[in-house]
């Protein structure tokens, strides 16, 4: 396990895993239908293959992109962006994890964590994982011009482990921007308690 000094305190708002790819042909014509249940209360994640469940799952193209991670404050701000008087829904983005709390897109080249109770799950950041124009049509007009620059990162999972839906820790190797936070994390003092920030 990696020292990761940073931390902030988020929530894993959604944990999508599907067998199958229903983005698939013209937009116009609407998504594939699911096949099974797509968001979880927990998911198992593998180091190097990605989420057990998902249709990126050991397929050695996808190893370093087999997990997207998201922030869903992005789908509010969007929804603003766009004069929307309703809330988008994460599960339409297709992205397997959305957090809510830490600037997502600073995180590229970032190692990072994620502990919701049973262990750090550790990543490495790699890509942007750029809308495309099916967000348009599951999302809302305009969404896929609006996600651009913030549609959150592809990553590859380097330890193994479970997350669940609910309140979990993010450590990381670079300073993490709380979502309305004016100024970034900071690192944890040798010393400090459990559950401090070091500040």
């Amino acid at each position: 396990m990696s020292d990761l000094p940073y931390r902030a305190e988020l929530e894993i708002v959604l944990l999508h895993a599907s067998p199958v790819h229903r983005y698939e042909g013209r937009p116009a014509d609407g998504p594939l239908p699911a096949v099974g249940e797509e968001s979880h209360e927990r998911i198992e994640v593998r180091a190097g293959m990605g989420i057990v469940g998902d249709r990126h799952f050991g397929r050695r193209a996808h190893v370093q992109a087999s997990v997207t991670v998201m922030n869903a404050d992005v789908l509010t701000q969007v929804a603003d962006d766009l004069g929307l008087p309703r809330t988008l829904d994460p599960a339409d983005t297709r992205r397997n994890i959305l957090l809510r709390g830490v600037d997502v897109d600073a995180l590229r080249g970032a190692i990072f964590s994620l502990d919701s109770g049973d262990g750090p799950v550790e990543f490495r950041a790699h890509r942007p994982a750029n809308p495309c124009a099916w967000m348009d049509v599951t999302l809302a007009p305009g969404a896929h011009r609006a996600l651009r620059g913030r549609g959150g990162l592809r990553c590859e999972p380097v330890t193994d482990g479970i997350l669940r839906l609910g309140p979990a820790t993010m450590r990381c190797s670079v300073p993490l921007v709380v979502t309305g936070a004016a100024r970034p994390a900071r690192p944890e003092r040798p010393g400090s308690p459990p559950g401090s920030s070091g500040s």
